[in-house]
């Protein structure tokens, strides 16, 4: 790596002079240079408050229910309690790709709504919420149930959403669920992760002994993973190439009945760790199901993923991955081969949400690009832990970094690559540095499995060398016209 930790630690503390001496001291938890044999690199303060004055590319709670967790439930209408914004900013913004007919039996594309006004707020709004579920019962007959996505004004007036989701699921005979993931809760989306956890325990779980199902020894299911741009269904190819048999997908492409059957699988096998360890934690200390994370973004780790998912099983699994891995090995070599020549040694600098700081390493590094700064938008202290050792030595590691903080890190650390949200992409660009949206891969996709390794490798390339980057200047280095004149004149 071309920088020391004196280098990097000296970065830090440039930025951090510009903060009042309070601010500096508290953004001062948040930013490390990375270390993997010291344990204070594994101290940085994370899920903490945003410091309020400093921008942060943060969501809120009802993001992290209804836009992550609940929202691509496909068969279930799931009801924005509130006012409008919320509900249609929430509304496949996240590309959750799914089979079926929309409007009939799949619904997760359209944005329902209570649609609250001045005097819902005065009144109430349980008998709108009340009204809406009859409304879309009668237009949607085919709706297997329901979640009720609280937004702010529900927590300030006091809905009794309870009361109305207990009535409805009496009257109509369908799971109705209450979700209290109002957006001022905690200090991000990660709190409504853990809430729509609970409420899937309390509403859909505590029924799976109900439910008959004819199960087998290789029965899993896939938690944490949202299909976006198609990445479940190629999470889906690659283990069920083992011979595995997934019956369940949390939530991309999934379905209440599937929710219902996970408790009865031999293996959860788990994606996004920070939105779903909560329940699989729960079905493990309930139901006795195992659980495992897994990986499958570039070859590296899907290899060692596809081994230690096989681990868990009889040694019919063990060999056949071994033959599925001989197999994959000559087509992800095939993309190596071509694109790691035009990617070689090129610096990538990271900040999403909860998973891709540390999972996507790994594919960059099988293309031969090399990760200088990484950071989470929302991680807990344990995904930090599990991060350090992923990273360099002397990397930037930054913890819900505000935009003041990562428009230096970049005029600093000189990437080649920016991966990060929409909030930021425009800005980047218009600085001039190549950018991949890694939340919702730029309307890509997949970039989980063996063809979506193809697919990464391909936007990578696309996007870093394309020739645009060497003809934009940011507009605030652009001469004015007076240089210009002088210019000309010299």
């Amino acid at each position: 790596m071309s920088m020391n930790k004196q280098d990097t630690q000296a970065i830090i503390d440039e930025i951090l002079e510009v903060y009042p001496e309070v601010a500096r001291e508290d953004r001062k938890k948040h930013l490390m240079v990375n270390d993997p044999e010291s344990e204070s690199s594994k101290c940085i303060t994370s899920n903490r408050k945003s410091l309020p004055g400093v921008m942060t590319v943060r969501g809120c709670s009802y993001a992290g229910s209804k836009g992550v967790v609940w929202g691509p439930v496909k068969d279930m209408v799931h009801i924005s309690h509130g006012p409008v914004g919320c509900g249609q900013y929430s509304r496949a913004g996240r590309r959750n790709y799914y089979t079926g007919t929309t409007g009939v039996d799949t619904f997760g594309t359209i944005n329902f709504t209570t649609d609250f006004q001045e005097r819902d707020i005065v009144f109430g709004g349980d008998k709108k919420l009340a009204s809406a579920i009859d409304e879309v019962e009668a237009l949607f007959p085919l709706v297997k149930g329901y979640s009720i996505q609280s937004e702010c004004p529900v927590g300030l007036i006091g809905d009794d959403i309870e009361a109305v989701a207990k009535a409805k699921t009496e009257e109509l005979g369908k799971t109705v669920v209450p979700v209290r993931c109002e957006g001022f809760r905690g200090v991000s989306q990660s709190l409504g992760h853990h809430i729509a956890n609970d409420t899937i325990r309390d509403h859909v779980l505590s029924k799976s002994d109900q439910v008959e199902f004819e199960t087998t020894d290789y029965d899993v299911a896939i938690i944490g993973d949202y299909n976006i741009g198609g990445d479940a269904w190629s999470s889906r190819i690659i283990l069920e190439d083992m011979g595995l048999r997934v019956v369940a997908q949390w939530s991309g492409d999934g379905t209440l009945s599937e929710m219902e059957n996970t408790p009865k699988v031999k293996l959860n096998l788990v994606h996004c760790y920070r939105s779903m360890n909560y329940i699989v934690r729960y079905m493990e200390e309930k139901h006795g199901v195992p659980w495992v994370e897994y990986n499958l973004f570039g070859p590296t780790k899907i290899e060692e993923s596809m081994r230690k998912i096989a681990a868990m099983f009889d040694e019919t699994i063990q060999a056949k991955t071994e033959e599925v891995i001989a197999r994959y090995k000559a087509e992800w070599q095939a993309v190596v081969d071509k694109y790691r020549p035009r990617l070689e040694g090129k610096k990538v600098m990271l900040y999403v949400g909860g998973l891709r700081p540390r999972h996507i390493i790994g594919a960059y590094e099988d293309l031969g690009m090399e990760i200088v700064g990484a950071g989470y938008e929302f991680a807990h202290n344990d995904d930090y832990v599990k991060t350090v050792p992923e990273l360099n030595d002397a990397t930037l590691l930054f913890d819900d970094a505000s935009e003041f903080e990562l428009e230096e890190f970049v005029k600093k650390l000189n990437p080649d690559l920016i991966g990060s949200g929409v909030k930021e992409k425009y800005v980047f660009q218009k600085m001039g540095f190549p950018f991949r949206q890694m939340h919702s891969w730029d309307y890509s996709g997949p970039y989980h499995g063996v063809d979506g390794f193809a697919i990464f490798a391909r936007d990578m390339d696309l996007t870093l060398n394309n020739p645009c980057w060497n003809k934009m200047q940011p507009p605030w280095l652009k001469p004015t016209e007076k240089e210009t004149e002088l210019a000309k004149t010299a």
